[in-house]
């Protein structure tokens, strides 16, 4: 498929404007991003993981229609709301699979040598670092979103930046300060 770079941004504003249309003629058209994404997420979960990525796309896709006030800039906001909603996906995944794992009860496992990079992470580390970064959106929402983009969805810095409309500088910078508190947070626990 040929598509123009303003294809994208005229779906997503016809999108913004209540076309529920544009998503369905959208979806095309960045889906091998959405695809590499998903697979990103998805190496950094645990070996034999039963969601594939295509499904992960699916189900994100299936979200991103339930949206009723849609206000995406540009495809690189538009990928990091999808990032955004692929991490909800695998939290409640993750979630559903430790509450199934202790008959119905979900419990808060510490996290002891957690890398912030490279590293798979097992059901309670995902659910970990959840937390650690909803407490770190209360401090700084910024901070959080980078490493959502970052550690999450794997973007490069230069990629977070252009998402969040942010210099790489400053994502570099909110990038060390957020690993430095969530390596305090996930090490220590939200009591020090």
């Amino acid at each position: 498929m040929n598509e123009s770079p303003g294809d994208v941004t005229l779906l997503l504003n016809e999108m913004k404007l209540g076309n529920k249309d544009a998503l369905a003629r959208l979806i095309p058209l960045v889906y091998a991003e959405l695809r590499a994404l998903a697979s990103r997420f998805l190496r950094a979960e645990r070996t034999g993981h039963t969601l594939q990525p295509t499904a992960l796309v699916h189900e994100a896709y299936l979200r991103l229609v339930e949206q009723d006030h849609a206000d995406w800039k540009d495809r690189a906001h538009f990928l990091a709301v999808a990032a955004q909603l692929m991490r909800r996906i695998l939290v409640d995944y993750a979630r559903g699979r430790a509450t199934a794992k202790r008959g119905g009860v979900a419990v808060r496992i510490e996290i002891e040598g957690l890398e912030l990079e490279g590293e798979r992470l097992q059901v309670e580390e995902i659910l970990g670092v959840d937390q650690a970064l909803d407490r770190l959106a209360v401090l700084d929402p910024q901070q959080s979103r980078v490493v959502e983009l970052r550690y999450f969805a794997g973007l490069t810095v230069e990629e977070a930046a252009e998402a969040l409309g942010i210099s790489p500088r400053t994502v570099k910078r909110d990038w060390a300060m957020a690993a430095a508190w969530l390596r305090s947070e996930l090490f220590q626990g939200p009591e020090g």
